[in-house]
């Protein structure tokens, strides 16, 4: 009997987190089409490497797959085109985006990387926590030490807002909470709950800021190797579970809000002042020339399309 094909896939989030619930639905989904031909092993907690060696990992033939999001932006500097502020007003945007002339030219950002696009899966809109004070407009920012990714972007998003944007690795941000090393920082709701940030931190703002997806990835030399119907169908059920994503991404940010309601005190800033402190990001040569000015105005074109 023939053994079956083993994709190990990493990813730096938790098992209880979005990325875990993703993950799993569709190792059951290509289980139930296929079975006994793959298996799909989820590894959580980056422990397969960081996200960076991970990367390179595919290139290198030494990693199957990842679901990663800030980090892709090293080896296909195309997605960077999700640090702009205030992009995406909803999820149904996303899906547009990824199905459009803008979506392809993302696609094609990853040729000669080693890695396959297979699917954009949800991540969620962007919210603040701090424990200062509640973040209203920007200039309540302001002199807050918050952490972020260490992509350029995002640092420059919260020192133009006034904070003072502090880059940490995720997994030393608990710890940077709890001992007051920084202030606040910037994460989906839902990553806010399962990493139990709430326990640290004392105030939730709204803000969406950045609408940022995770990007499932695969080796393209294993996916090349594949059996045609054992290919066909990875490829095909990745891409089926998408708007799955979409749809649990909305209910979980109401319902993730609701269980966080009694640990932090929550408001809804004034996201016109925000989009209007971040507009000039759109003019700014690190925001529009890392993505390409292409795919920003392919962008903006499905964005603004009715």
């Amino acid at each position: 009997l023939a053994k079956p094909v083993v994709i190990q896939i990493n990813t730096s989030q938790n098992e209880s987190s979005f990325a875990g619930v993703f993950l799993r639905e569709f190792k059951k989904r290509v289980d139930a089409e296929i079975p006994g031909e793959v298996d799909i092993q989820i590894f959580f907690g980056n422990t397969l490497g960081s996200e960076e060696d991970v990367l390179q990992g595919l290139k290198l033939g030494t990693h199957d797959a990842t679901l990663s999001a800030s980090w892709v932006v090293q080896i296909n500097p195309r997605t960077a085109i999700f640090d702009l502020p205030y992009l995406f007003e909803n999820r149904a945007q996303v899906q547009k985006f990824a199905n459009s002339p803008a979506g392809k030219l993302l696609d094609d950002g990853f040729k000669g990387t080693g890695a396959k696009l297979l699917a954009i899966w949800d991540n969620g809109f962007r919210v603040i926590t701090n424990n200062v004070r509640p973040i209203t407009k920007p200039a309540d920012l302001k002199g807050l030490k918050i952490r972020t990714p260490s992509n350029r972007q995002r640092v420059k998003l919260f020192n133009d807002l006034g904070a003072n944007a502090t880059p940490l690795s995720f997994k030393e941000v608990y710890s940077g909470l709890d001992q007051g090393v920084i202030d606040g920082q910037e994460n989906p709701a839902h990553v806010v709950y399962v990493t139990k940030f709430h326990e640290v931190q004392k105030y939730l703002s709204v803000s969406n800021h950045i609408y940022l997806p995770t990007f499932l990835l695969i080796r393209e030399s294993l996916l090349a190797g594949l059996k045609p119907k054992v290919r066909e169908t990875v490829e095909r059920v990745a891409k089926e579970v998408a708007p799955w994503t979409f749809q649990w991404g909305d209910e979980t940010d109401r319902s993730v809000l609701k269980k966080l309601a009694p640990h932090m005190e929550i408001n809804t800033p004034d996201v016109a002042a925000f989009q209007k402190a971040a507009a000039p990001l759109y003019n700014d040569k690190l925001f529009v020339d890392v993505p390409g000015k292409d795919m920003v105005e392919a962008t903006l074109a499905v964005v603004r399309s009715k």
